[in-house]
């Protein structure tokens, strides 16, 4: 098979099809690009994924991209059966660390003493422990106050798990109830101790992911989390 990608289009395909395949995670344009000897350029990169993205409509996987950058996963409507090829439960979060999470999405950047003033009460520093080291959230800076506590933002890969590329594509809180299927909407009282909602099955690697924007969206709104606020 000698494949010539550089000077042809379809070649480009073939390759980038079987690297994102085989990924464990997404691949951004820079990681692509190191698999050419010569360089490609962004457009032409774009393009060819473009193209690809097309080929694979109408399938049960599909081409995405995400805040990561760009990979492979199979489509929600596929979910049902393929959950029943899954042994493993699905991770559990507390409420708590699911309105963590929301305040510090729609409320980004934010100190753990907005979070407490917003909750209510003291935030646990395991909650914010297990939200960095799930990769979700991250320390952005710290606010010119006295004693200079962290300031927090979510991360690209918080964007990933949630199959979105940019913080605008969180919807709207007003927006929930357009959002919240009757099915979601029954989850939500079982937030307290778990989220189910199903990630997309990756090819290559499960992301685990144990909510979807509208449960982060409904958990946000019951903690009276407002967007202007």
């Amino acid at each position: 098979m000698n494949l010539q990608p550089n000077d042809n289009l379809d070649d480009l395909r073939t390759v980038l099809e079987s690297a994102l395949l085989a990924a464990h995670e997404p691949l951004s344009l820079a990681e692509l690009k190191r698999m050419f000897e010569q360089e490609l350029s962004a457009d032409m990169l774009r393009r060819a994924l473009e193209e690809l993205r097309q080929q694979w409509q109408g399938r049960g996987v599909e081409l995405v991209q995400v805040a990561d950058g760009w990979r492979f996963q199979t489509r929600p409507e596929m979910q049902p059966w393929l959950s029943r090829l899954k042994n493993e439960k699905p991770p559990r979060y507390s409420r708590a660390v699911l309105e963590t999470l929301a305040i510090i999405a729609y409320r980004q950047p934010v100190t753990r003493g907005d979070i407490e003033d917003i909750r209510g009460v003291s935030v646990n520093p395991h909650i914010i422990k297990t939200l960095e080291e799930r990769g979700w959230i991250e320390a952005i800076g710290h606010r010119d106050v006295p004693g200079r506590p962290a300031l927090f933002g979510t991360t690209a890969h918080f964007l990933s798990d949630l199959g979105l590329r940019t913080l605008s594509e969180l919807p709207p809180l007003e927006e929930l109830g357009n959002l919240v299927t009757p099915d979601e909407t029954a989850l939500i009282p079982e937030l307290v101790e778990t989220a189910s909602a199903p990630a997309a099955f990756v090819p290559s690697a499960i992301i685990e992911t144990a909510f979807t924007p509208a449960v982060i969206i409904e958990v946000a709104r019951s903690s009276q989390v407002s967007e202007t606020a």
